[in-house]
């Protein structure tokens, strides 16, 4: 199993959409970076940090795990679509997404600046200026130092 933090406008979709909805498709990454890790890393059954970015409160919000493994992103072939690349087809798809499904909410938002001030994520990309992946791989280690802050920080 593995671990990974994937970024969302709250506005968009949040971790209150997924706990409604239960599970959803990730769609809409349109990053070749982060398109590879989604195609090729991937695993059902990884868990991940769902991230609120570009928002007032940016932070961990919740935990999801993945359920369905890679597969084309069905929206890159739609025109009517936000997502749509003509050059994406369905018999040579450029882009790809993941399913995956509510586990929880953290029990308070975990602050970007609560990371940032943690030496054990000092090497993080979230923590780093000038990132910019909404996927990212987390490492056991900091996956473990981020949630023993869920119940530490006063900010929700």
């Amino acid at each position: 199993m593995a671990y990974w933090l994937f970024k969302t406008e709250p506005d968009t979709f949040s971790i209150d959409t997924l706990r409604v909805q239960k599970n959803s498709c990730w769609e809409g990454v349109r990053n070749y970076q982060a398109r590879n890790m989604m195609r090729d890393q991937i695993k059902i059954g990884d868990l991940v940090l769902i991230y609120h970015s570009s928002c007032k409160k940016v932070g961990v919000a919740g935990i999801a795990k993945v359920v369905k493994e890679s597969y084309p992103d069905h929206f890159s072939f739609d025109p009517e679509s936000d997502y749509y690349d003509p050059k994406s087809t369905p018999e040579n798809p450029r882009w790809f997404m993941v399913d995956i499904e509510f586990v929880r909410k953290t029990e308070r938002l975990i602050p970007l600046s609560v990371m940032k001030a943690m030496p054990e994520l000092e090497n993080m990309p979230l923590v780093k200026r000038g990132n910019r992946l909404s996927i990212m791989p987390v490492t056991d280690q900091e996956w473990q130092a981020i949630l023993a802050k869920e119940s530490l920080t006063s900010v929700n």
